[in-house]
């Protein structure tokens, strides 16, 4: 009997032990209860600030660090005119450090930066606009509420006078008391679960004590809900607190266009389509004409003129989209960097594109920069960003050309696709010269195998938004001519309304599988020809990853380069 007592008295212990253990947790206090707490959307994040919060003048400080982490990946100090600079939903502001002064939507207010412990803070409530949030202080709490006004929020009062509780469960914290009647917003149910963790060991006593306690918990979680009061506080109420949770806030959901494009290249060489009332683009709602150039001084020249009138002109009346293109066909990589490197030249840049944008009434631009080296790719990125807003305030698109993910550094390692698809509305992926003209090796210049492989990258690897992705398809195949001991005598474009004279002579076609292109072969002349065919069964299975990807659209490159047959494919494909 009393070797039974003893077991009994241990196992009660063993429940006591683990009881207080299991309890005690639920009154521990944060330990930033003496200072300005910080509580986004549903979190309290004090904790995980690298500054903290500093209210002053009416404003309310959050620092540099602390803005990139939880609101602005792409907030920036230019250490050049000691300027920070944040852009958003159609805004930028950029604040001068040293005057205390900020332009914002070039408008001119005081708004100085604090340095503290060697972190800038930025008065977030003058940002509400850029990152689309509220920002409170709750004076009762000593709680600062950002709340983003992009996301769902729900709400419902209180049917009596309640305790909320740190934890899911009765035996918590108080951390706070509401009326009857208050107003309470409501965490999503999937996300209310215990905030205790069950032991893995269920054979010792202590771990079957763990496991049933835990048991417990997790039942009587299951009658609570998570909450967010009127003062900021974060906790638990009961679920039979509140009679209904009603929407107050639908959440922002972008609706998906698909984007077909087709660019008409030309210069001052080159004469505009004379397109007339009759002329029709089958299976197109976008044109993009090379009306801009950046000119080695960093200025823009406009090459529309009558003729680019005209066009305009024709292409409204169709209900085409212009997004016209922006290129650097001939500026240096130096200039390039000595252009995108300076805030001051890219706003000036970036004003001459919107100037030109608002004069033509256009719907948006193509930005179309090459030449760029890999060291430039983040200033590049902030020509982006600092673009983006000033087109978007507009209501205009802003698209970017990009190439596949790996390759040279100057063509390929110069962008950084993961900034360029967060920021741009689209990122074009010009999915053709898989072989250079130049290269030593022979190949195809878009197979499909290499589309679909880069295609994956983008969205795997550099986690592109597919529905921002637009795939820019070929307009034209590649032409090999080899040497009689098997090098390379170069690469040839052939245009697919011109390469009949070159497929009639061939003595060699297949079908390749991986590349789903017809491969040809001929000799003349000595020398050996091969081509790797763009035509209307190549287009068309590249066209089936747009939906297979659930991505954007379509580009073609180029208008003039096709036959008629090809845009029945695209009409079919797209819409």
């Amino acid at each position: 009997m009393k070797l039974i007592r003893n077991i009994f008295l241990v196992i009660i212990f063993a429940v006591a032990v683990a009881f207080c253990l299991y309890i005690a947790p639920n009154f521990k206090k944060t330990g930033f209860e003496d200072r300005t707490n910080l509580v986004i959307n549903f979190k309290n994040v004090t904790g995980t600030m690298k500054g903290e919060v500093i209210r002053e003048e009416g404003n309310v400080y959050i620092s540099l660090d602390d803005i990139n982490n939880y609101y602005d990946r792409y907030i920036y100090l230019d250490e050049k005119y000691n300027y920070i600079i944040a852009s958003g939903n159609g805004h930028l502001a950029c604040f001068d450090i040293k005057s205390g002064k900020a332009e914002f939507d070039n408008k001119t207010i005081n708004a100085k930066i604090i340095k503290q412990n060697g972190l800038y803070y930025v008065p977030i409530n003058l940002l509400k606009d850029i990152y689309n949030i509220d920002v409170e202080y709750k004076e009762k709490t000593d709680i600062v509420t950002i709340e983003s006004l992009n996301s769902e929020l729900k709400q419902a009062t209180v049917n009596k006078k309640i305790s909320v509780k740190s934890k899911a469960t009765m035996l918590s914290r108080t951390i706070e008391r509401i009326d009857e009647n208050s107003v309470v917003y409501v965490k999503d149910a999937g996300e209310n679960q215990s905030n205790n963790e069950a032991s893995t060991d269920h054979k010792s006593i202590m771990g079957k004590v763990n496991k049933f306690i835990t048991d417990q918990e997790k039942k009587i979680a299951e009658n609570w809900i998570p909450i967010k009061t009127e003062n900021g506080t974060i906790g638990y109420i009961p679920k039979d607190s509140i009679d209904e949770i009603k929407i107050t806030r639908s959440a922002m959901i972008n609706e998906k266009k698909t984007i077909s494009l087709v660019w008409d290249y030309f210069e001052n060489t080159i004469a505009i389509p004379k397109n007339n009332a009759n002329t029709n683009y089958k299976g197109i709602n976008v044109v993009s004409p090379a009306f801009l150039f950046v000119e080695d001084d960093g200025n823009i020249r406009e090459n529309v003129g009558d003729t680019g009138l005209n066009y305009i002109s024709w292409a409204k009346s169709k209900k085409y989209e212009i997004w016209p293109m922006v290129k650097c066909d001939n500026l240096l990589t130096d200039n390039m960097r000595n252009l995108l490197s300076d805030y001051k030249k890219r706003e000036n840049l970036i004003s001459q594109i919107v100037l030109a944008c608002e004069k033509y009434n256009f719907n948006g631009v193509n930005i179309d920069m090459e030449n760029i080296n890999q060291k430039d790719k983040d200033y590049f990125s902030r020509f982006i960003i600092e673009l983006k807003p000033r087109l978007e305030s507009r209501g205009m698109k802003l698209s970017v050309d990009v190439t596949a993910p790996d390759g040279s550094p100057n063509w390929s390692l110069c962008y950084d696709r993961k900034t360029i698809g967060d920021v741009a509305d689209y990122i074009i992926f010009m999915a053709y010269d898989q072989t250079s003209k130049k290269s030593s090796t022979i190949g195809s210049n878009a197979s499909y195998d290499w589309v679909e492989l880069n295609l994956k990258k983008f969205i795997k690897n550099n986690e592109v938004d597919p529905h921002k992705i637009i795939l820019a398809i070929p307009f034209y195949s590649r032409l090999w001519k080899i040497n009689s001991d098997g090098t390379s005598a170069g690469g040839f474009d052939i245009n697919i309304n011109n390469q009949d004279k070159y497929l009639s002579k061939a003595v060699k076609k297949e079908w390749l599988n991986d590349a789903l292109q017809n491969y040809v072969e001929y000799t003349n002349a000595g020398y050996t020809y091969k081509m790797w065919v763009e035509d209307e069964q190549s287009i068309s299975k590249k066209l089936d990853l747009i939906n297979e990807y659930d991505i954007a659209g379509a580009a073609f490159w180029e208008k003039g380069c096709e036959v008629e047959s090809i845009w029945d494919i695209v009409e079919q494909k797209l819409f």
